[in-house]
């Protein structure tokens, strides 16, 4: 039994061993046939020796390969950065150039600055060719504009080009007015149309009387009185106490304006700063009416066609302030004062 089972566990040894080489010699082909590397069918120290050298020529490939990629990967790196780099100085200096001006999403600002190019902008690669940049002050933006490219905006400046901060004119988006010279220029510039209103109504006379409203706390309470007063007074008399506390409280800064003419047909003017007053609005089309009109008086408050609030005056003068630029008078109290005044309107035809 022992023989048998020796020869029988000899059989399956047999039977194995004839299925391994069925297995190992394809695998061992496959082998020699990858690193067979002169073709002789076998696997010997030739063929070591062709393989040593392959393997080294393949290193060296990998190693120039890795190579060039980094230094591809550095120059990527190096552009990115310098990318970044140029986007951080165009958002922080924010240059301005001539072909922006014809771009839809560009637009002047309310507020100017007049100047030469400053030193970190005249260093700054972005900003070469620029001709000017924008800034944030206190909330208001503000267009700053290389004197010396000044004539590229297209732009009028009011009185001349050699003040520094402009404001735009309310009713004329091209023209800029000198900052200090903003209130008077808007006086003037309105009394000379309250004039050619006249000349084209064919007036035969006007006359504008530049005011100034004094009327006080103390004014209320002396009209507060007035209604106590009111049942003890007749109609008449009560009005003109009231008028009395009127004239009182108000001053005549001058006659702006005064002038006796011929007249003539009328003839309906351009308006400019007072084309969205009601007042002078009705009396041209009174005057141009089938019954017209022979005598009128009106008054008109400059706060109405001023292009400057006091709300808005706060915020440029806080601007001005980080701008380290020095008014004459501060923006809000040259508002205040155009609150306060009017022009008294006169005509007869």
């Amino acid at each position: 039994m022992g023989i048998f089972h020796k020869e029988d566990s000899n059989t399956e040894n047999v039977v194995e061993e004839k299925k391994k080489p069925n297995f190992f010699g394809k695998a061992r082909s496959a082998l020699i046939n990858a690193v067979d590397q002169n073709d002789d069918g076998s696997f010997d120290m030739k063929d070591v020796s062709v393989l040593a050298d392959n393997m080294g020529s393949a290193a060296k490939k990998a190693a120039a390969a890795a190579k060039e990629n980094a230094k591809q990967g550095g120059e990527q790196l190096g552009s990115w950065l310098d990318q970044t780099k140029r986007d951080m100085e165009l958002k922080s200096l924010r240059p301005i150039f001539e072909e922006d001006l014809n771009s839809p999403e560009f637009a002047m600002t309310k507020m100017i600055r007049v100047a030469q190019m400053d030193k970190k902008h005249a260093e700054s690669e972005v900003c070469k060719g620029s001709i000017g940049y924008m800034s944030e002050q206190k909330g208001v933006t503000v267009v700053n504009i290389y004197a010396d490219k000044a004539d590229l905006y297209g732009l009028t400046y009011y009185p001349d080009r050699d003040s520094e901060i402009y404001y735009v004119d309310p009713f004329d988006r091209d023209r800029y007015v000198a900052l200090d010279d903003y209130f008077h220029y808007l006086k003037v510039a309105r009394v000379n149309e309250l004039q050619r209103i006249a000349q084209d109504l064919g007036a035969t006379h006007f006359r504008v009387t530049y005011k100034e409203d004094l009327r006080t706390e103390m004014e209320n309470h002396q009209k507060g009185g007035l209604k106590a007063v009111h049942k003890n007074l007749k109609a008449n008399e009560a009005a003109e106490v009231e008028h009395s506390i009127s004239e009182k409280n108000s001053s005549t800064i001058e006659i702006a304006a005064e002038m006796e003419c011929i007249g003539h047909e009328p003839v309906e003017p351009k308006l400019v700063y007072f084309q969205r007053d009601e007042s002078i609005k009705n009396l041209i089309r009174l005057r141009m009416s089938d019954n017209p009109v022979k005598h009128q008086k009106f008054s008109l408050y400059c706060s109405h066609s001023s292009g400057i609030r006091v709300n808005d005056a706060a915020k440029i003068d806080a601007a001005l302030a980080a701008m380290k630029f020095a008014m004459k008078a501060s923006v809000t109290s040259k508002a205040q004062n155009e609150e306060r005044r009017y022009f008294e309107y006169e005509i007869d035809f």
